[in-house]
Parts: C-alpha cells; sequence; structure tokens
C-alpha cells in the first residue's frame, strides 16, 4: 500500500510557519458517499431560500408545505468534541480511498497537528463545494475576509521539505493518529470566524465526530489546498484511466 502524500502545502499559521509539502496521490481506491450540507455549527437547521444554502448534490424538489424545505438537521454533540478546536492551518493527504486533512495548531512549539479527519474522496467535492459557497455568503455579508501576511521566507530557494521532514516536526499525539471518520459536514460562520462540525451520518443517529474552528482568513488557503488534492486526484484517475 503506498503511504499518504501530502497533495498541498499547508495554509498559512503564523508568521515564521515554515512548513510546506509536495507530492502526488496514493493510489485511489473504493470512493465513499455521504450528505453533506449547509448549516449551523451546533447542528441546528441549515437556512435555505438563498444561494449557497441547502445540501450540495442533493435534489431539491419543490415541496407543498414550505416548511418541509428546510428540515433540520440532528447531530448528537458528545461532550468530548463539544468544546472544538482552533486551527491555524492545516496539511491536505491523498490515501488510497480517502482524503486526510489534519488541522494545525502552529501557535508555539512544537506545531502540533490538532485533529485528523478522514474524508472519503467522492464527498470532498461536496465538502469543497458547500465551503466556497458559504465563503460566498461570508463575502456578500462581511466583505472579503483579512488572510494573514505572509512572513519572507530567507530559504525559499531551498529546496521543499519532504513529506516525512515535515512530519518530523509535528507533534501527532496518539489519539489524533488514527484520524475521525467523517461523511458529512455543517458550516457556519460569523465576522471573524468559521465553524466545521465534522459529521458521521449513520442510522438512526448523526453525530459530530469533530468541530473545528478557524480564521475566516485562512478559509480561502483551505480551499485552495481542498481543491488542489481533489484536482490530483483527478489527474493521477485520468492518467491510469489512458493506461491499458
Amino acid at each position: 500500500m503506498n503511504s499518504d502524500t501530502p497533495s498541498e502545502p499547508p495554509f498559512d499559521g503564523p508568521p515564521n510557519d515554515e512548513n510546506a509539502s509536495g507530492g502526488s496521490p496514493a493510489d485511489d481506491g473504493q470512493p465513499g458517499g455521504g450528505q453533506w450540507g449547509d448549516g449551523l455549527p451546533n447542528g441546528g437547521q441549515p437556512t435555505g431560500g438563498q444561494p449557497g444554502e441547502g445540501q450540495p448534490g442533493t435534489p431539491n424538489p419543490v415541496p407543498e408545505n414550505p416548511a418541509a424545505e428546510n428540515p433540520a438537521v440532528r447531530a448528537r454533540v458528545p461532550d468530548h468534541v463539544a468544546g472544538g478546536c482552533f486551527s491555524t492551518g492545516a496539511i491536505v493527504m491523498t490515501g488510497p480511498s480517502e482524503f486526510i486533512v489534519d488541522f494545525l495548531q502552529t501557535v508555539g512549539r512544537p506545531h502540533r497537528v490538532a485533529v485528523r479527519v478522514v474524508i472519503p474522496h467522492a464527498v470532498m467535492p461536496q465538502f469543497v463545494d458547500a465551503l466556497q459557497k458559504n465563503l460566498e455568503l461570508y463575502k456578500g455579508r462581511f466583505g472579503d475576509p483579512v488572510m494573514p501576511t505572509p512572513t519572507p521566507n530567507p530559504n525559499a530557494e531551498q529546496r521543499r521539505p519532504s513529506p516525512q521532514e515535515i512530519y518530523d516536526d509535528l507533534k501527532l499525539p496518539d489519539e489524533v493518529l488514527s484520524g475521525t471518520y467523517a461523511n458529512g459536514v455543517m458550516i457556519g460562520h460569523g465576522a471573524t470566524e468559521f465553524g466545521l462540525d465534522f459529521l458521521t451520518s449513520f442510522f438512526p443517529q448523526s453525530a459530530v465526530s469533530a468541530r473545528v474552528f478557524l480564521a475566516a482568513g485562512q478559509v480561502p488557503r483551505l480551499l485552495d489546498s481542498l481543491r488542489g488534492a481533489t484536482k490530483q486526484l483527478e489527474d493521477r484517475r485520468k492518467g491510469n484511466e489512458g493506461n491499458p
């Protein structure tokens, strides 16, 4: 089995964050499936009637009862994830059948992986679409988010570190090593931050498996990394189709 390799550089953390990575996706496996929708980070009821809200990829027939257009999304929030985790950066990787998103805390040393979320290949594009629509809603209300100013790197001409070198400098706690599965997400935002509630949408009860908060200015960089990873996987699949 090929080892996971970061497919995009991590988006910026605080000043002097020198993490960077590159590589190609590992062999892809069977895609998963899931339901992704915009909503409130506390597992409340998604709003509707505006562009970018609802459940991407899900048919939206016109209901006879207007209240049926926005069914309540109920997700249990376990005590151990209720407090959430604030992230200052992320690394996106591609595994055989899933994407791995490592949300980092890069304030102080050592930098650490705070939350690892495992997302099936087939549902990542829906997550990207939902996050993009929420970003557009944010811009409509608050304007463009203030993005962090990157600190000049005096060693910019040096080679990019390998994935192994990146993770040698990161603390990866045992309880985070295997990650947290998610086949759904609810996204909300305020004036300065976004909240991502990753869900396990299993019968009979959906539950929040991980809760992550990001500064609004970090979201465009996260989107770029997620899109880059998705495109690399698509390119790899097209290349495999062209080889007998």
